[in-house]
């Protein structure tokens, strides 16, 4: 690069007042999360390495910005006023570089999914993703929490709850209601034709919603009442192989066993759905700009939702 003679570069000297980036963000987590330990934890870095960066920048900027006790650190008032203008700087390049990669097109795509969505939905039809999309890189995880969207590689996920999250853009995607599931086998010497045909079987319930079969008897117009004694799992994944292996009658979205349903694994004996007030939703970070994998991706999902609706339960 040229520069012609006489030309003064006031951007040189800017950059060299500017502090390291590192430090900026070892402050940042620090002062946000009130201790050098939990930040380093958030930066994958040592204790003494946050410490050092915080040295550092307190020694380029000759200011003191954390008055550091024995087992925590306070911010001075002077770092409180430099903690909201560096964190309003990260804000705004972070944005700047999504904007940048949104528009000059990126083909990978981090997403983490509700375990049972992602084993029972998703991986089924997967494959149609990337007829369509050969270019772009899916990297997929399977997570029951939710996201630290501005501090995660993730750039979605779809939730299973009520779709009230803060700090995120949220798409609905569908809703669960469960059906009554079982082997064929399992219905030879003992047939459900009615509701309280169910309790001569053993039920399987999911742990954290032991309600669930109490809910579906009164939505049935049935008295709940289990005459064998039940088994409990951590999971509707978990219900739903127990089911399939014949140990007795779970509830399970239909949508999420349209592999079992189809291939005769697995028989819904009374189509009386229980509708639940959770559902799946796609989200991502509130105000940012969809890349266009992001794009892709939720263009797609939402199609197949529709495909679904007209067609409950089938992958082809």
């Amino acid at each position: 690069m040229s520069v012609t003679s006489g030309t003064c570069f006031k951007w040189s000297n800017t950059i060299k007042r500017l502090p390291p980036l590192n430090s900026l963000k070892s402050f940042e987590s620090a002062a946000r999360l009130g201790s050098f330990q939990k930040a380093s934890q958030e930066l994958f870095v040592t204790p003494s390495a946050v410490s050092h960066q915080i040295k550092s920048l307190e020694e380029f900027l000759e200011v003191e910005l954390f008055i550091r006790q024995t087992r925590r650190i306070e911010l001075t008032s002077a770092g409180k006023d430099y903690l909201r203008t560096v964190q309003k700087a990260l804000s705004d390049i972070e944005r700047a570089t999504q904007r940048l990669v949104s528009a000059h097109g990126t083909g990978e795509l981090n997403l983490s999914v509700a375990p049972a969505f992602l084993h029972r939905w998703l991986l089924p039809r997967i494959s149609r993703f990337y007829d369509t999309h050969p270019n772009i890189e899916l990297e997929l995880s399977a997570s029951t929490g939710l996201i630290d969207f501005a501090h995660s590689d993730t750039d979605m996920a779809v939730y299973f709850g009520d779709g009230q999250w803060h700090d995120v853009e949220c798409s609905f995607l569908k809703r669960s209601a469960l059906i009554p599931v079982c082997t064929p086998s399992l219905l030879n010497n003992k047939p459900i034709h009615l509701p309280e045909d169910i309790t001569r079987h053993t039920l399987l319930h999911v742990s954290k919603r032991p309600d669930e079969w109490r809910a579906w008897f009164e939505a049935a117009g049935t008295d709940y009442r289990e005459t064998r004694k039940g088994m409990f799992l951590s999971s509707g994944l978990l219900t739903a192989q127990a089911a399939a292996r014949g140990l007795g009658v779970a509830l399970s979205d239909i949508s999420l066993i349209s592999e079992e349903i189809q291939s005769g694994e697995l028989v819904a004996p009374l189509d009386i759905p229980l509708e639940l007030s959770k559902s799946f939703y796609l989200v991502y970070r509130k105000n940012r700009p969809l890349t266009p994998a992001m794009k892709a991706f939720q263009d797609w999902i939402m199609a197949e939702m529709a495909v679904d609706a007209l067609n409950p339960g089938n992958t082809e």
